[in-house]
């Protein structure tokens, strides 16, 4: 194309720019142009980037109330400090700027001082274009308290409830994130009574004489909404029974907010999944129906695993597991884990069905076979052998309570050698070579988390109390896990 010296220079700038953005305030951009045969020339472009400029300081300016180093932590950007070199923290942007000027100001909104604003913002880059140095000039204003509110609208004949939720109180200092929480929290009730689409604003009047606020929610709930369908989509293994009996929310009932995300929860919970979302969708034609489409992303249920090990005790050792917890999509567990090594040898095989009944209680039913024997170096002169199984069924009782009862049987043989310790020859004496035992076990668990995968909120808790009091061999023992 033909040579443009004005692309050229709005080349230059644009790499200037560029770098700019990238927090290189030093860098020169040389253009060589050489003439070449046929009227032809070469353009080279030459770089120096420079050192990175860092922040050197930021400084609050007008603050009274909050000190400098409180304000200064809520900023995304700061002065270099020894994760900087990971973080990038010290490197000035002004988007992230932007981001910290509006943290501030939502700080001080959510804390009564609905006047605060920040009057001006000065960056100073050093003579050596190696450092910034950021001033934030601000104006903090009095601090505002609720005078009164009130509601408005139809409200369902449940206004105490509805009042309830509201977050701000008379005398209470306001804040504008409260205000929206509870705009929220009453939309949310809407929802349950079936009212998906209810409208809910708030009017804040500011009484700048008095240094107080008060408030109006006004709210319309429109017709009341029942769900037609429910789509899932993305489940490419996991069959749609296996999502469906985890629904609280139902086809052809009314629309509630809380069973939705129940529903969602459960679903999440189940850990098959990387993600989940459910979200109403609005049914053409109609002003009083929705469908709920549900997503979800499958992700590997099941683990491999192989080992093989050597030591001077054990010798070669092996080890070998699979478990899939979601087998053929059907929900159901099945584990096989299998080690053996000179002294130490273990077969085990567990299922698990989730829905052993329609109501959702499970069953466990789990297969082992031990053998273990002592190190040379102690004798070798014994071996206890044991095989067993129990069965174990989960109750649940709410929708995060479950209850488990199970039993079992083991059966212990003392195989022993001449020179056994003499504790184990007296043992076979009196009770014989055999023995058994009937472990009976008794649990509670709570799972309350929103997502088995990441979850943000919930938490989940375990305890058991194993005993075996039918048999020669008697124990008990108690677990915790959470």
């Amino acid at each position: 194309r033909p040579y443009d010296q004005a692309l050229i220079d709005q080349a230059v700038q644009e790499l200037k720019q560029q770098y700019l953005a990238k927090g290189f305030y030093d860098t020169e951009v040389n253009v060589t142009t050489t003439p070449l045969p046929r009227n032809r020339v070469n353009v080279l472009f030459t770089v120096v980037e420079g050192q990175i400029a860092k922040i050197r300081a930021i400084h609050v300016v007008g603050n009274k109330v909050y000190s400098e180093g409180t304000l200064l932590g809520l900023f995304s950007l700061s002065t270099p400090g020894w994760l900087s070199w990971y973080t990038k923290d010290d490197q000035y942007s002004k988007a992230k700027l932007n981001t910290d000027l509006e943290t501030l100001r939502s700080y001080y909104q959510d804390r009564g001082y609905l006047d605060f604003r920040i009057e001006s913002t000065q960056v100073a880059l050093s003579p050596d274009k190696d450092g910034i140095y950021i001033t934030v000039n601000i104006h903090e204003g009095p601090k505002y308290t609720v005078s009164s509110y009130q509601l408005a609208g139809n409200y369902l004949g449940q206004d105490d409830e509805f009042r309830a939720l509201v977050k701000l109180k008379p005398g209470e200092t306001y804040s504008a994130q409260a205000l929206n929480d509870s705009v929220k929290a009453i939309t949310n009730q809407f929802g349950v009574y079936g009212y998906a689409f209810a409208r809910v604003d708030a009017k804040p009047v500011i009484d700048r004489a008095t240094d107080q606020v008060a408030f109006t929610i006004t709210a319309e709930p429109g017709k009341r909404i029942y769900v037609r369908h429910i789509d899932i989509a993305g489940n490419t293994r996991t069959r749609d029974e296996v999502i469906r009996r985890e629904f609280r929310q139902y086809e052809d009932s009314w629309y509630d907010t809380d069973r939705i995300k129940l529903s969602r929860d459960r679903v999440d919970r189940l850990g098959y999944f990387k993600g989940v979302t459910l979200q109403p969708r609005e049914v053409p034609g109609t002003n009083d129906q929705v469908d709920l489409d549900m997503n979800v992303e499958e992700k590997p249920t099941g683990s491999l695993s192989l080992g093989v090990g050597f030591s001077s005790a054990d010798k070669l050792s092996f080890n070998a597991g699979i478990s899939q917890d979601n087998i053929f999509g059907s929900g159901n567990n099945l584990a096989v884990d299998f080690n053996t090594s000179s002294y130490y040898r273990t077969l085990s095989v567990s299922s698990t069905n989730p829905y052993f009944t329609e109501d959702g209680i499970s069953r466990t039913v789990n297969a082992y076979y031990r053998t273990i024997q002592p190190y040379t170096s102690q004798g070798n002169n014994y071996k206890i052998v044991t095989p067993g199984f129990n069965l174990q069924f989960g109750i649940p009782f709410t929708e995060v309570d479950r209850v488990f009862f199970g039993a079992g049987f083991e059966r212990y043989t003392l195989d022993l050698s001449p020179g056994a310790p003499a504790s184990y020859i007296a043992y076979v004496n009196q009770f014989g070579k055999t023995s058994s035992g009937v472990p009976l076990t008794i649990g509670w668990q709570r799972d309350s988390r929103n997502s088995a995968l990441v979850p943000t909120d919930g938490r989940y808790q375990r305890l058991s109390f194993e005993i075996s009091p039918f048999s020669t061999l008697r124990y008990d023992r108690i677990t915790y896990k959470y």
